[in-house]
């Protein structure tokens, strides 16, 4: 699928490329958060919009497409990432994948999410320092910001591509891997 959005696309295939969706979605629409307002992959926008009070699909792919625009502005590229790090800037790294991912490599700086660090970032870190989020690809980690973001962080970017993208374009040394679901 191109970056084309039509009544036609599948959710599956508005995720691929806007993978912010289903927050913009639930922020403005509450569809796609629980079971009862969730979607099939396979399920069309217009489908979606039909089976819930009938909403203008133009309307939602609109604001699909202005909350992607939202989220580039949140993202970081690895370049200016490892740019910003060689000059000394202050700021914190948040790795927010598994234990088991964290173990197996991560970047050098940075710290591994849970849930008491998450009491002290809310509560000492620095809200006017840059704060970057990664993940495995780079999708979680818009969420992840856009949550800080909400609490008051003012300068908080998510690392484009995760730690995948920052092992291909800056750290080779970084171990690729594929997350595979189990069903």
């Amino acid at each position: 699928m191109t970056s084309t959005l039509t009544p036609q696309s599948t959710m599956h295939d508005v995720l691929e490329v806007f993978p912010g969706a289903r927050r913009a979605l639930f922020r403005r629409y509450h569809l796609g958060g629980c079971s009862s307002c969730g979607f099939q992959p396979t399920e069309t926008l217009e489908q979606l919009c039909q089976r819930n009070h009938d909403l203008n699909v133009n309307e939602v792919m609109s604001h699909i497409q202005a909350s992607h625009l939202e989220d580039e502005k949140l993202q970081i590229s690895p370049k200016d990432l490892d740019s910003m790090r060689k000059s000394g800037n202050p700021m914190n790294l948040l790795d927010i994948r598994t234990r088991e991912e964290w173990n197996a490599t991560h970047i050098e700086g940075a710290v591994l999410f849970s849930q008491d660090l998450m009491q002290e970032i809310l509560g000492t870190w620095p809200r006017n320092v840059l704060f970057v989020v990664y993940d495995h690809s780079g999708s979680a980690s818009l969420d992840a910001a856009a949550y800080f973001l909400g609490h008051g962080f003012e300068q908080v970017r998510a690392l484009r591509g995760g730690i995948d993208a920052w092992s291909q374009e800056i750290d080779p040394t970084i171990l690729r891997y594929r997350l595979e679901q189990i069903h």
